[in-house]
């Protein structure tokens, strides 16, 4: 019997050894198809699903690839059961393909007439189909493209898009290569996202996101929508594609709620496009202001939800999603598949940091111990209370100031939560703040200093963790986050993975008042460390003063 480092389970979760020699390679495969569930220490549990096994499949693995993973891994034989629902499921995906007949409409058809049977009565998908050409096709509403593909995953049968997609208005757009190049990952990238015609693309930070919107941009020649979390994430997409494209400044628009401009290159804010005035989105006009080819979701598993009505409408666009992460904490990943479209390249961060391309992490979780009176009050507060006075603990401060100390001649973020922490922090620190409240001239301007060594530690809340260039932080002390949230844990690490002039490995802390809730939300945040291979080192404060 094999003695691998994988149990599989019928209920189809697997079982991982973490201590196993060949727990790491195992992981590495396991990852394409499997989500991570619970990582203690020992054992971590992933889970088989169904958007993760048509992910996968839509990445270009097929069943016989991820049966062939858990077989030469796993330490008992895999249950009959499992291979069967890995085959069957996978063998769904692309059953249903949405395809332009010469006339330009669009039809939906099966290579099972079963199948098209099955679906052509449901009464979600009913309404939006036509007519019925033939026996193995359905004309679908033109205004329909993005709503049947939802309601179609939703019934578990997941449509491949082929219908095409306008080309937009051409605009010339080369990549200036001139002093550096594509890192082979990022071109593989482009070239499965180009050959896919839309879908997502999942890079570490630090990775060189921007590079890969850059060279799909160069790569269709059309005017682009790029949208983006916030103004400063705007800025500094339009300093790179000025940096590493043949584009000038006449050409690119920014559509804030600062500035108005549309030009053949656009970058918009998500908080723009969900603004309202008078109950109605007041933006909507940019979505058609320029017949767009390309449409880029910057952080895409930050996409708010009403960005997706939006983006069903937005069908006949090739979309490009970027993302470190596909968790999304309202659990709308069904959504991403359907309407931005599935993942088509996703590189594990170790395979890129030991590359070269990312700078090695540690990872620590410091356990705070609160003082009687403070320990007290958290167990007479009501429970939607105590998050926040565990995370706020003002035990929390010394052990900042120590692991400051600690890494002096670094430069350190200090990330919190709640404003009135940040601004204890900022004193106690002595340290400029970034807040929501800082006007984005003032924030560039400290990034800015941060990042030629001016200054040397910023103390940010999390207007920080979003698309923020600073290549040269290597410490980042995380005192207070979003209750669990994984992908701000994905941010908040990829502050920390550019590779470092200094050559300074980085370091990431997490402070948690133990024995709270705090410590309870840091063990799902953890996840997504070990999802990526990464563990944590977990401290005690007092080791850190000693």
């Amino acid at each position: 019997m094999a003695d691998g480092p994988l149990i599989v389970q019928s209920d189809r979760t697997v079982l991982l050894e973490v201590a196993h020699p060949d727990a790491e390679s195992a992981r590495h495969e396991l990852a394409i198809f499997a989500e991570l569930e619970r990582a203690p220490e020992h054992i971590h549990t992933y889970r088989i699903t169904r958007l993760g096994l048509w992910n996968a499949r839509a990445a270009g693995h097929d069943a016989e690839d991820m049966l062939a993973t858990l077989e030469r891994w796993s330490r008992f034989p895999v249950p009959p059961s499992v291979s069967i629902d890995i085959r069957e499921t996978v063998g769904r995906y692309g059953r249903l393909t949405i395809e332009r007949n010469a006339e330009g409409e669009l039809l939906l058809t099966a290579t099972d007439g079963a199948v098209l049977t099955e679906v052509s009565r449901n009464k979600r998908i009913q309404p939006l189909l036509i007519g019925h050409p033939s026996p193995e096709s359905f004309v679908i509403d033109a205004w329909a493209r993005g709503h049947i593909k939802q309601e179609l995953l939703k019934i578990g049968w997941p449509a491949e898009d082929l219908a095409g997609y306008t080309p937009g208005t051409p605009h010339p757009i080369e990549l200036d290569e001139s002093g550096w190049t594509l890192r082979p990952y990022q071109r593989q990238a482009v070239d499965i996202f180009t050959e896919g015609g839309s879908g997502v693309v999942v890079l570490p930070c630090g990775a060189g996101k921007t590079l890969v919107g850059a060279a799909a941009m160069a790569d269709t020649k059309t005017t682009t929508l790029i949208l983006v979390t916030n103004t400063v994430s705007a800025r500094q997409w339009r300093d790179e594609l000025l940096k590493r494209t043949s584009l000038t400044a006449e050409e690119i628009g920014e559509y804030s709620g600062q500035m108005k401009e549309i030009k053949p290159v656009t970058i918009a804010t998500y908080q723009i496009l969900t603004a309202k005035r008078s109950g109605q989105y007041a933006h909507l006009a940019l979505l058609d202001a320029l017949d767009w080819g390309l449409i880029v979701y910057d952080e895409v598993h930050l996409l708010p939800a009403p960005v997706f009505k939006l983006t069903a409408d937005l069908q006949a666009r090739r979309r490009l999603g970027l993302t470190a992460t596909l968790v999304r904490e309202d659990g709308r990943e069904g959504d991403v598949f359907s309407l931005i479209g599935p993942k088509r390249f996703d590189a594990p961060w170790k395979e890129i940091e030991a590359q070269g391309f990312i700078s090695p992490a540690a990872c620590y979780e410091v356990r705070v111990d609160l003082p009687a009176g403070d320990r007290l009050e958290y167990a007479a507060a009501a429970d939607d209370e105590r998050y926040r006075l565990a995370a706020t603990a003002h035990a929390k401060i010394g052990v900042v100031r120590q692991l400051v100390e600690r890494h002096e001649g670094e430069r350190i973020l200090v990330i919190g939560q709640y404003l009135d922490q940040i601004d204890i922090l900022a004193e106690a620190l002595n340290a400029p703040q970034i807040t929501g409240a800082t006007p984005v001239d003032e924030r560039e301007k400290l990034y800015q200093a941060f990042r030629v060594g001016e200054i040397s530690l910023l103390v940010v809340s999390k207007v920080a963790n979003f698309s923020i260039d600073l290549p040269e932080a290597s410490v980042a002390i995380q005192v207070s986050g979003s209750f669990g949230s994984r992908q701000e844990e994905a941010q908040r690490l990829g502050r920390l993975l550019r590779p470092k002039e200094s050559g300074h490995t980085a370091s990431f802390y997490t402070l948690i008042a133990r024995d709270t809730v705090d410590q309870d939300f840091a063990q799902n945040r953890q996840r997504f460390l070990a999802e990526q291979g990464y563990s944590y080192t977990i401290l005690d404060a007092h080791a850190i003063a000693a």
